[in-house]
């Protein structure tokens, strides 16, 4: 049985979330602040934490840099679908956080029986997640966090160079990746890693809702010699960006007066994850050949885009698939790999070095 301990300063939050697991057939424990939380983690460790962050006493984010030093354990931040609580969580995750759920409602909801569905399969998922570990400099001696500044800058203190996107210029082909569960971590990993001078456009479907997708791109943006941008109706695909889809939404590449335009589509009844990794495989089918097209898998549950991009490698094209070893969690590339449509299988740290060297 899944031991979860729920932590939220709200009386009301912390009895739903507690009913709504404990549905599902989980041992829930609950703290009313930060201290409590990190306390319990030491006496009595769950394998799940679902954590608020604005609380008193301590907050959410100074609770889990602390259970990050002290004892790692998959958390799942509970965040207000705001721009302040979308940034928050942003960090929690850049912080260790595995995967976060939007309150439908606000900061304090009896609205969360319509993401209970969600809520159970990302607990159960994050209950069987790789760590992902911090590294030691992000932590001080008495395990409070950093300045916000420095937990998020990049490993290099290197100012980033931006590259112009190339405006006039058609794309060649597409790098496509399809990135769920411990998305956000992952890609700080992998996108800065990628060269202002890339040829190719660079599209990533990161299953989030519409108030985090913009912060995440926002984020991203400070720190990738690519313009990272969040994808806007009928904006051209270019080289020398990097285009985060839009949550809410459905990314597509389609044509308009002869060039190839982003297309944000409507969240299709078919796809149970959005943006939907499968959408936008299928779309860059339709105006690439396959050969032209690069699909990178990562860490998520479910199987979100493993169809589409099998199809890529059976016309010809070449797929990643990311390595059990460093996904938060295997589902996605799994899938990948299952059905005979990864090319090469990488960890994280290699994924751009082999996107660049395919495109030398």
């Amino acid at each position: 049985m899944t031991a979860v301990l729920i932590v939220d300063d709200s009386a009301l939050m912390r009895k739903h979330l507690s009913t709504l697991l404990k549905q599902a057939g989980m041992d829930v424990r609950t703290a009313n602040n930060g201290q409590d939380a990190v306390q319990e983690v030491l006496n009595n460790p769950p394998d799940v934490i679902t954590l608020d962050v604005n609380m008193p006493e301590m907050d959410g984010l100074t609770a889990l840099s602390q259970i990050m030093a002290a004892r790692p354990t998959p958390v799942v931040m509970v965040s207000s679908l705001t721009t302040k609580g979308a940034m928050s969580t942003l960090e929690a995750l850049a912080m260790g956080a595995v995967d976060f759920i939007a309150k439908p409602g606000g900061t304090i909801s009896l609205s969360m029986d319509e993401v209970a569905v969600e809520l159970v399969a990302k607990v159960q998922a994050a209950s069987k997640a790789r760590m992902k570990m911090r590294p030691p400099s992000l932590v001080t001696r008495d395990a409070r966090p950093l300045p916000r500044a420095a937990q998020t800058a990049p490993a290099s203190a290197a100012p980033v160079v931006k590259a112009k996107p190339r405006l006039t210029q058609k794309p060649e082909g597409v790098v496509i990746i399809g990135i769920s569960t411990g998305g956000p971590k992952t890609l700080e990993e992998v996108l800065p890693a990628l060269p202002g001078d890339l040829r190719w456009p660079v599209l990533v479907a990161q299953h989030m809702p519409a108030a985090f997708t913009g912060p995440l791109s926002n984020r991203l943006n400070q720190h990738c010699a690519l313009t990272v941008r969040e994808a806007q109706q009928f904006e051209p695909v270019v080289p020398g960006t990097i285009t985060i889809a839009k949550g809410g939404t459905d990314l597509a590449i389609g044509e308009r007066n002869g060039k190839l335009v982003l297309i944000n589509k409507p969240e299709s009844p078919r796809h149970n994850w959005h943006p939907s990794v499968d959408v936008l495989v299928a779309s860059a089918l339709e105006v690439f050949p396959a050969d032209r097209i690069i699909a990178v898998q990562m860490t998520g549950m479910g199987s979100d885009g493993a169809e589409q991009m099998a199809e890529v490698k059976r016309q010809g094209g070449r797929t990643i698939a990311e390595s059990e070893d460093s996904c938060v969690v295997f589902g996605m590339p799994r899938e990948l790999i299952e059905r005979g449509g990864a090319s090469v299988v990488l960890p994280a740290r290699a994924v751009a070095n082999k996107i660049i060297d395919w495109l030398r």
